[in-house]
């Protein structure tokens, strides 16, 4: 893969996306391509290969070619070349920004994080290979021996999102190639050129070709591709980080063909503020929560829910913190906020902030969309009859609830079809801690941003956020095979 130099003025070279197959960089069968432009200028900033069916089956024929031989590779063999492509991720990370920012309008800051977390998440991978070291047989062997082990399940299809396009591609095939799985990466169509860039970095740390293939397609061939991918014999499993509605359509296609999946999907996290929480804490966490990288994280806070007693306080400081968060262009100018990741987006939150004000909500800072530039926006009386209340915004846009009491913070918090990430506030670390264990969601923080994550952590929600989890020994079974194997010797007796 080639890239031009960083996207700073129209006339820039776009970056150029090839797919990778067997460990080399190849164009589409059929030699299309398709362009990705940035969300702001509407500059094409990337040219990339647009796979087709045939290009599906080489790449899936690649991975299952790879197999044999990488799932016989030793675990201590893998960890060291994972910790080498944490470090060689670290060392490019200037290669990674501009191509980030470029495609997808993101802030500087939120483009290291994603490089930094992402070596940190190939370390974490690389510890836990020590799960797939074969203990040796006992001598002598019991009578009858039984034993429980784990083996790589095969070909894992990875379908990475745009939001956090570094990090979350990592995370989508670093723990399988720990466990000795191969790995088909279907990039997002908005970023496909800062994908196809972590190939690169797998390949100079040492992996060997087909272990890791690529795949980029154009927009409108996306359901055919990924069909085609989840339908290939020799894919084993699938996980998919995105929105429900997508979600919903891989579960449907897994689920015909029998394949296991992993789904990490839409969120709307509550963070309940209650009424002897510390409001300066809250309100740096719900600022953080709500607005880093413009709100576009499945954990990012979309509800604030605010016992009465302490609302008007609350909202005061949180205003304040609020009205100092801008959105610029970050090519051009270092701010807190960057761009939406396209025009329609703005124009989809602008439709729910008219419905909102139509039915009573205030605005009380922000509230503009201009084209994909979006400041820090917060809604107060937001109400069970306004699209706010339910409808993921994947903006920098949070509601604030106002409600009686505890309990009526909880029924609030669960009123939603998501389950993805929450946080509760409160001095009593107790009662925090009751009230946490009924909130409805894979995640909680108490005292801390609904934005959180550790790699070695389970991660994932429950109802329409998804099913499965990443990170930890949690995802050891997403990636791997448990068998049962029994040794006999000598005579054995059957009733028939």
């Amino acid at each position: 893969m080639a890239s031009a130099p960083a996207q700073g003025h129209a006339n820039a070279e776009p970056f150029r996306a090839d797919l990778l197959v067997s460990g080399k960089a190849v164009g589409s069968v059929s030699h299309a391509t398709f362009t990705r432009i940035n969300p702001l200028s509407g500059d094409v900033v990337t040219i990339a290969s647009a796979a087709t069916v045939a290009d599906v089956d080489n790449a899936a024929l690649s991975a299952a070619s790879a197999f044999p031989d990488w799932s016989a590779t030793g675990p201590s063999a893998r960890k060291t070349l994972l910790e080498k492509a944490a470090e060689l991720l670290i060392q490019q990370k200037e290669a990674f920004i501009p191509v980030m920012m470029a495609e997808t309008g993101a802030t500087r800051q939120w483009c290291e994080f994603n490089v930094e977390y992402g070596a940190k998440i190939l370390i974490d991978a690389a510890s836990m290979t020590r799960y797939m070291a074969e203990s040796p047989l006992p001598d002598p062997l019991p009578e009858p021996y039984s034993v429980s082990i784990r083996q790589p399940a095969g070909v894992c299809l990875a379908i990475a999102p745009w939001n956090a396009p570094i990090l979350l591609a990592v995370r989508s095939f670093a723990l399988a190639l720990a466990c000795g799985n191969t790995v088909i990466l279907k990039t997002s169509e908005l970023c496909p050129a800062t994908q196809r860039l972590l190939g690169d970095v797998l390949q100079q740390a040492g992996l060997p070709d087909g272990v890791l293939n690529i795949i980029s397609n154009a927009p409108a061939d996306a359901s055919l591709i990924v069909e085609a991918l989840i339908a290939h014999p020799v894919v084993r499993r699938v996980n998919f980080t995105g929105s429900t509605r997508v979600g919903r359509i891989i579960a449907q296609m897994a689920a015909r063909h029998l394949k296991r999946c992993l789904l990490e999907l839409g969120g709307k996290a509550p963070l309940i503020v209650l009424d002897d929480a510390d409001l300066e804490e809250a309100t740096k966490a719900a600022a953080f929560g709500a607005f880093f990288n413009q709100g576009q994280v499945c954990m990012s806070t979309e509800r604030i829910i605010v016992l009465d007693a302490v609302a008007d306080a609350f909202v005061g400081l949180f205003v304040e913190k609020a009205r100092a968060l801008t959105a610029a262009d970050p090519m051009a100018v270092a701010h807190p906020l960057g761009t939406l990741i396209s025009v329609d987006s703005g124009r989809r939150i602008a439709a729910m902030i008219d419905d909102a004000v139509a039915k009573g909500a205030k605005v009380v800072v922000g509230g503009q969309v201009h084209d994909a530039l979006m400041d820090a926006t917060v809604i107060d009386h937001v109400a069970p009859t306004m699209r706010l209340y339910r409808e993921e915004s994947f903006g920098p846009l949070v509601s604030i609830i106002r409600v009686g009491d505890d309990e009526e913070a909880i029924t609030i918090a669960n009123d939603c079809e998501y389950g993805l990430s929450g946080a509760v506030f409160s001095r009593n670390v107790a009662k925090a801690m009751a009230l946490a264990r009924r909130v409805e969601t894979g995640i909680l923080h108490i005292n801390s941003a609904t934005v959180e994550d550790h790699p070695h952590m389970p991660f994932g929600g429950v109802k329409a956020s998804g099913y499965g989890r990443f990170g930890g020994e949690a995802a050891l079974d997403e990636f791997t095979e448990l068998r049962w194997v029994t040794v006999s010797s000598g005579e054995k007796h059957y009733p028939i």
